[in-house]
């Protein structure tokens, strides 16, 4: 049975990868691709957005349209736009997979709120690379200790609007609790000027943003004598297409809740 599967953001850079991911899949189609009202692509079919598409589904301004036999829906957005989504969706528990970042505390509570009524599944990265990545984080942190500075870099394309990236937030979160450190306390979001000397408990954040680097991450524990380094580099946005449809598959039968790509490749209990 094919999955039907829509799209909020269709017209943006990852939503056109998106569809395009959907349609690739024998087991996938897409069911609807919703834009922002007043957008280009509204009316138009979805198969000028991504040829791989079958024509028949026309870009939608109301993700209250879309037909009824959605199975999930992935958002990959803004965080206003994602919120006014789910406020439009209210009364129907269709499940979501949400890729947009940047959001405030309100945001992140009213993403939390919103899965009291329906399943979501929520990541900074849907690259399985990234979500790896977090699972081993943890454990070096503890292992290495208190003896090595902890720096965390990333690097993404002139577009992105928010920095640090998700994904640095998050591996920032992963390193500060298996350190036993508050990240709000210790984060340091770039350095200039006469800084003195390194704090030993703080966990610094270097941002770049330049050309189209699709997303490259580094956490870096630096000690003496030697260093040792997680990193993660994405070359294609398919990556985190086919991650993020995969996600969309799995959450269907799952009961309300906010989970995230560590539920979905089942590594959440190991």
């Amino acid at each position: 049975m094919n999955t039907a599967i829509a799209v909020h953001g269709a017209a943006g850079r990852m939503g056109r990868q998106l569809l395009t991911a959907i349609a690739l899949r024998e087991d996938a189609r897409v069911a609807g691709a919703v834009d922002a009202p007043g957008q280009p692509a509204i009316g138009q079919d979805v198969n000028l957005l991504s040829p791989e598409v079958p024509v028949g589904v026309t870009v939608i301004d109301d993700v209250s349209a879309l037909e009824q036999n959605t199975a999930s829906l992935i958002d990959f957005s803004l965080p206003a736009a994602t919120l006014a989504m789910i406020k439009r969706l209210d009364g129907r528990e269709m499940p979501l997979v949400i890729g947009t970042t940047g959001f405030d505390t309100a945001g992140l509570a009213a993403l939390e709120k919103a899965a009291e009524s329906r399943a979501i599944v929520f990541a900074p990265s849907y690259s399985i690379g990234v979500t790896l990545a977090l699972s081993m984080l943890g454990d070096a942190a503890r292992a290495l200790g208190e003896d090595y500075d902890v720096e965390i870099i990333e690097a993404h394309h002139r577009h992105k609007v928010d920095a640090p990236s998700g994904t640095a937030l998050k591996l920032g979160e992963v390193v500060a609790e298996a350190l036993g450190r508050d990240l709000d306390q210790c984060a340091v979001f770039g350095r200039e000027g006469i800084t003195g000397e390194r704090d030993r408990n703080t966990i610094g954040f270097e941002t770049i943003r330049a050309g189209d680097i699709i997303g490259e991450h580094t956490v870096l524990f630096a000690g003496n004598g030697e260093r040792f380094e997680i990193s993660h580099r994405a070359t294609d946005r398919m990556t985190f297409a086919r991650g993020a449809v995969r996600a969309a598959q799995w959450v269907i039968d799952k009961s309300p809740g906010l989970y995230n790509m560590r539920d979905v490749l089942g590594l959440a209990t190991r």
